[in-house]
């Protein structure tokens, strides 16, 4: 189960985050702990770095009595470049027309890349915990690029919201999109 991460405080203030490395807020904290009785037993918990998902990894792990959190670098959220730290309003001001159109500004981490690592961090992932369950915390990026390689239509993705994923030995299967929280949060910056 990969699954994106609890609000952070730039969530709550409709901030692109990147690669930037702002905490959980106090609701994403509570959306955590709750996620925790939804997310069944798994045999381990991974995260991304950032604190915001390794956070939300460690609140989970400590409930389901599952550790140490095993980080991953690999499920970093995609560089935004330019835009890490705006709002929606700032971007469409500074870079009229681009979010509508799919440009992106110069430092944006490419798709391909991003796909790449992301569907590496799963192998690194299935290898740690041959034949087990696992949860993985990162973020809406990685989980968008997992889908895409995958085959699956876009379509934004809540805190604490994820893909089932099965791994075998012929590759990685798509299972359904869960929510494991009642109060779910969409941030407007993706």
């Amino acid at each position: 189960l990969v699954v994106r991460h609890g609000q952070s405080e730039w969530n709550a203030l409709g901030l692109w985050q990147g690669q930037e490395d702002p905490p959980l807020s106090e609701l994403g904290r509570s959306q955590a702990a709750e996620a925790a009785a939804s997310v069944g037993s798994v045999d381990a918990v991974f995260a991304s770095p950032l604190q915001r998902a390794s956070e939300t990894a460690g609140i989970i792990a400590d409930q389901l009595g599952v550790g140490p959190v095993i980080g991953v670098p690999g499920l970093l959220e995609r560089h935004a470049g330019e835009w890490q730290g705006f709002t929606r309003a700032e971007i469409e001001r500074d870079w009229p027309g681009y979010l509508g159109s799919g440009m992106r500004p110069p430092s944006w981490e490419d798709d391909a890349l991003v796909e790449r690592r992301a569907m590496e961090s799963l192998e690194v992932i299935a290898s740690r915990c041959v034949g087990g369950s696992v949860l993985a915390v990162a973020h809406a990026g990685i989980i968008y690029a997992i889908e895409r390689t995958l085959g699956a239509e876009f379509h934004t993705i809540a805190n604490l919201a994820g893909r089932l994923l099965i791994h075998r030995a012929g590759g990685v299967t798509m299972g359904e999109r869960v929510h494991l929280v009642s109060h779910e949060t969409v941030p407007g910056q993706m």
